[in-house]
């Protein structure tokens, strides 16, 4: 398989992973996680780093946003890593406001398949 084709399957299917990341996030999918968070996943928010077991328990509480969105997403594939960068938009439910987050997901390729190995989010209300 040539270069440009690989990339290509990959970029597709680093686009859907992000997708169901941000979908998992606001419906509380600890089953999908489940299936592309690296057992090692470390995620990093605004005064807080949870390891995959952490972060798989406060994903299955009550989300405290709705209307979660992504925007200019950014897929940058360097060999077998993966780096997405991107905005969110949400409103949180305490009170009714708009936010906007700056995050960054990195992926590896392990063994043929993209996991998640750490995500990182720049967050007010997270």
């Amino acid at each position: 398989m040539n270069d440009s084709k690989q990339s290509t399957e990959d970029l597709a299917i680093l686009e859907r992973l992000n997708n169901d990341y941000i979908h998992s996030d606001q419906f509380n999918d600890v089953k999908r996680f489940s299936e592309f968070l690296a057992e090692d996943f470390i995620v990093q928010l605004p005064g807080v780093t949870r390891n995959r077991a952490e972060f798989l328990d406060y994903i299955a509480k009550p989300r405290p946003f709705k209307d979660l969105a992504v925007h200019d997403v950014n897929i940058r594939i360097l060999s077998d890593v993966a780096l997405i960068h991107g905005r969110s938009t949400y409103t949180t439910l305490a009170d009714g406001v708009e936010q906007e987050a700056l995050y960054t997901d990195t992926y590896q390729k392990r063994e043929g398949t993209w996991v998640c190995v750490a995500a990182c989010a720049i967050a007010p209300g997270a």
